[in-house]
């Protein structure tokens, strides 16, 4: 169950390897845990063999860095002493993550994010009054994804990052790391939002985009941070990052403590498996909503273990991962309640519906919505409007900051 990485060389200055990529394995035990840190000269953290610890069944190889030790190996990292470098440093790890990890996290970012309200949301036969979202839209950033940036970043104390993003993730990264100086380079798939991709520029950092889908700019950018010595901050699938958007989770029920069903866009699965690690003790009902051209998360928890999907074009263009990733799936599958998927037409008519209300919402942002109009239970229920980087916001967005910068942090609020 454990894999070989690359050696080093012996006493390599600089880099020390960070952890191995999460897997999922089958086996029972403990979750795993895994550092990443960088060194000086002299032997280092090594790439070498390593095994997940995990708890349940699931299926593939474990992948680890550094001589590890594990049983029943799903969702674990090896961590282990030896000389050489690692290929890519995801910095601090760790398979077992709770709700200590989460308020962590909600203190790390508070200097960086907003508590966003919650708003009333449409009156609807099913609903009534009862509905209410969750307006990350207002976000800094545009989105949620700030959370998760920002935890990652400042956790690792980052000096150069590389991530591969659909473009709100690349935004809220960009945003980040031009506050702290950081450089950045930012991997987008075929189809990527032109207007993203201009905006992550205007924000300072570097763009680079692959002919393929987010299989291949995973690819592209892993291949990058080795490269470049980086610190790789995926969009969803690293621990950090979920426990960033768990903050939502924690804020919602804060808030609304008597909510009985939380309805959650899903597409990598961060900010779903965040809201599942914040409802671990909580007897509130989690929904994950995919776009019904890409419902891997259904298919993969149909199946029992993650499946890859084709490429897709549908309107949630945030939304269009291929596959569950390693971090989140086991984290969904053990607390999630349920998956609904919904067509790219009821996508677009909430977000129509959300405009009517005032919620400059993205398609992608609307998607929750679109779960709970769908199910149309009579209940307390929090829809999350995920995003808000429509074409118009982006677009003074870039104009502001490539006319003045300090116009643009000071009234463009992304």
């Amino acid at each position: 169950m454990s894999t070989t990485g690359t050696a080093g060389t012996a006493g390599t200055a600089g880099r020390g390897a960070g952890t191995g990529v999460t897997g999922l394995g089958a086996g029972t035990g403990t979750t795993g845990s895994g550092v990443g840190v960088e060194v000086g000269p002299g032997p280092g953290l090594g790439a070498g063999h390593g095994a997940g610890v995990g708890r349940g069944p699931g299926v593939g190889p474990g992948l680890g860095v550094g001589p590890g030790v594990g049983v029943g190996p799903e969702v674990g990292v090896g961590v282990g002493f030896g000389p050489g470098t690692g290929e890519v440093r995801l910095g601090v790890a760790s398979g077992a993550l709770g709700g200590a990890d989460l308020l962590a996290a909600a203190s790390r970012i508070a200097p960086y994010v907003v508590r966003t309200p919650l708003l009333r949301g449409p009156a609807t036969a099913a609903h009534g009054t009862g509905l209410l979202l969750k307006a990350e839209h207002l976000q800094l950033g545009g989105s949620f994804k700030m959370r998760g940036a920002a935890n990652a970043v400042l956790a690792l104390a980052a000096d150069r990052v590389v991530t591969g993003s659909s473009g709100n993730h690349g935004i809220a990264l960009a945003r980040i790391a031009r506050t702290l100086g950081i450089p950045l380079t930012v991997v987008l798939a075929a189809g990527a939002m032109p207007s993203k991709a201009a905006a992550i520029r205007a924000l300072g950092a570097e763009t680079v985009q692959v002919g393929g889908g987010v299989a291949e700019r995973e690819e592209r950018a892993r291949a990058l941070a080795a490269e470049r010595g980086a610190v790789l901050v995926p969009s969803s699938d690293h621990p950090l990052v979920v426990a960033g958007q768990g903050t939502v989770g924690l804020e919602i029920l804060a808030a609304a403590p008597d909510t009985e069903t939380v309805y959650v866009p899903t597409g990598g699965g961060g900010l779903l498996a965040g809201l599942c690690l914040a409802a671990a003790e909580h007897p509130v009902r989690v929904v994950g909503v995919e776009p019904a051209l890409t419902p891997r998360y259904a298919r993969s928890l149909a199946a029992g273990h993650p499946v890859r999907l084709p490429p897709c074009a549908t309107v949630a263009d945030g939304l269009r991962g291929q596959s569950p990733g390693a971090v989140p799936y086991p984290i969904i599958r053990d607390r999630v309640d349920e998956l609904i998927a919904v067509g790219d037409a009821e996508i677009l008519a909430a977000t129509a519906l959300l405009h009517r209300l005032g919620v400059d919402a993205e398609p992608s942002g609307a998607v929750a919505l679109a779960g709970a109009l769908r199910a149309g239970r009579r209940e307390r229920a929090v829809a999350i409007v995920s995003g808000g980087n429509t074409p118009a916001r982006l677009h003074t967005l870039h104009h502001s900051h490539t006319s003045t910068s300090a116009s643009a942090s000071t009234n463009v609020h992304i």
